[in-house]
């Protein structure tokens, strides 16, 4: 894999090739939250005893549940603070008394991915789901993920089953000397409701023009990572546009936005410049470009600081 970061004529040395994508990898870039999470959420209040939320959690067959004070969050409880009351002989103090008030939260539109994240990160058995307003509106655990990714896999089975035949054959059968197809994506800024559309979409197009199901999977991530640094940074919004030939496939996403001070430094995993706001919603973690490295054949980065940045991305089909 070639990878150029274009400051000042700067270019990095190659680097490992292209890891693979797993189809369930590129499902967690793709899923949606509300898509796999319980939306009947089972809440006690601060109020209630920890004897009475042990009877909730074993007739409700639940592991934990959040706790609302007057309609709105207030914490969480679990089975471990059940137990722990249990052995401290203080299974009649309220639930108020025991609950984790710093909770965690997703939004209900995120991807899966800012989930796995978090629970990665902080090692937690569930997250509550929250919609723009604030309002609770689902509970997500590993076990919720799992089944949906389940669910999504049979789903795609059949509809590949479908759609396999219709346009795989597009390259073939038109004449020229040279054949492509370039598919043009608007990205607006901050929109992290619609963030993913566009690599969605992209994804869908090249599964019905037959590409491997592998290569497949590896555009999916790095076109995500993309469209999502143009989200998070451009202020203008951006494109993403691929062009499609029949032996490989370049990514191209431009922005108008601030440009990137220090190219070199932001290849480097784990550095951002995303505002803490953006990083409590789950995105800015600095390995997004690290995450399109690891996916391309090819990656050439250029910035100019007021200008904007291009950042093009090429895999072999």
């Amino acid at each position: 894999m070639v990878i150029t970061s274009r400051q000042e004529g700067k270019a990095k040395a190659p680097a490992a090739p292209p890891r693979e994508v797993t189809k369930l990898q590129e499902l967690v870039y793709e899923l949606k939250i509300d898509q796999v999470m319980t939306q009947s959420v089972i809440t006690v209040s601060p109020e209630d005893s920890m004897r009475d939320l042990k009877e909730v959690l074993r007739l409700n067959r639940i592991s934990g549940t959040p706790v609302l004070r007057h309609g709105e969050l207030a914490g969480i409880i679990s089975i471990e603070d059940v137990i722990k009351a249990l052995e401290a002989g203080e299974i009649d103090a309220t639930v108020g008394e025991k609950m984790t008030t710093s909770i965690q939260t997703v939004f209900a539109d995120e991807t899966i991915i800012q989930a796995v994240n978090k629970f990665g990160r902080f090692g937690f058995g569930r997250l509550l789901v929250v919609n723009r307003q604030g309002e609770l509106v689902g509970v997500l655990t590993q076990g919720d993920i799992v089944r949906g990714l389940l669910r999504r896999l049979e789903i795609d089975y059949h509809e590949e089953e479908i759609h396999r035949y219709r346009a795989s054959h597009i390259f073939e059968d038109i004449v020229s000397d040279q054949t492509g197809l370039i598919l043009r994506y608007k990205v607006q800024a901050q929109d992290f409701a619609r963030c993913g559309e566009a690599a969605s979409k992209l994804k869908r197009a090249l599964e019905r023009l037959g590409a491997m199901p592998a290569v497949v999977r590896r555009i999916a991530v790095a076109s995500y990572e993309a469209e999502t640094n143009l989200v998070i940074h451009a202020i203008n919004g951006g494109e993403v546009i691929a062009e499609i030939q029949p032996e490989r496939i370049r990514i191209t996403a431009i922005d108008s936005g601030p440009g990137i001070p220090d190219v070199e430094k932001a290849l480097q995993p784990g550095y951002s410049t995303a505002p803490d706001w953006i990083r409590e919603l789950g995105f800015g973690a600095g390995m997004g470009l690290n995450n399109v490295r690891a996916c391309a054949d090819e990656m050439h980065l250029e910035s100019k600081v007021g200008v904007g940045t291009r950042l093009e991305i090429t895999i072999k089909l």
